[in-house]
């Protein structure tokens, strides 16, 4: 039985092997100070594993970004990454945000633009690593 939890304890290596799982190429980190500064973030479990992750990050006023969107690839396409986005806008509509945004990849685009509202912007980006 899938459960979706906001904010709770969850350590390091829980991420960090979701992330391995989910991401190529995944590098292990500290995912405590992000969460600590987190406006909030869902995560999704299946008994003691944990299967998916979103982050709430925000500006502290009224911008809110969704981050790091991920669903472990054993449980893809079964609603887990659209339950984790509406409760991850639902803390941003919580807390008062005026506008929550989102970047990724182009293949995605259906499944932010169609199901949730999000609308195109132009935007910029600099790799810095």
């Amino acid at each position: 039985m899938i459960a979706y939890l906001t904010n709770p304890a969850v350590e390091n290596r829980q991420l960090n092997e979701l992330f391995a799982a989910s991401w190529g190429g995944w590098q292990e980190c500290d995912f405590q100070p992000v969460l600590n500064r987190s406006l909030g973030y869902v995560c999704g479990t299946d008994g003691n594993r944990l299967i998916g992750y979103v982050n709430v990050a925000w500006d502290g006023g009224c911008h809110a970004f969704l981050l790091d969107t991920t669903v472990h690839p054993d449980y893809r396409r079964q609603g887990i990454g659209t339950a984790l986005v509406q409760r991850a806008v639902q803390i941003a509509r919580e807390a008062g945000v005026s506008w929550i945004h989102v970047d990724f990849e182009d293949r995605l685009s259906t499944f932010y633009f169609e199901r949730y509202g999000f609308v195109p912007t132009s935007a910029g980006l600099v790799r810095l690593r």
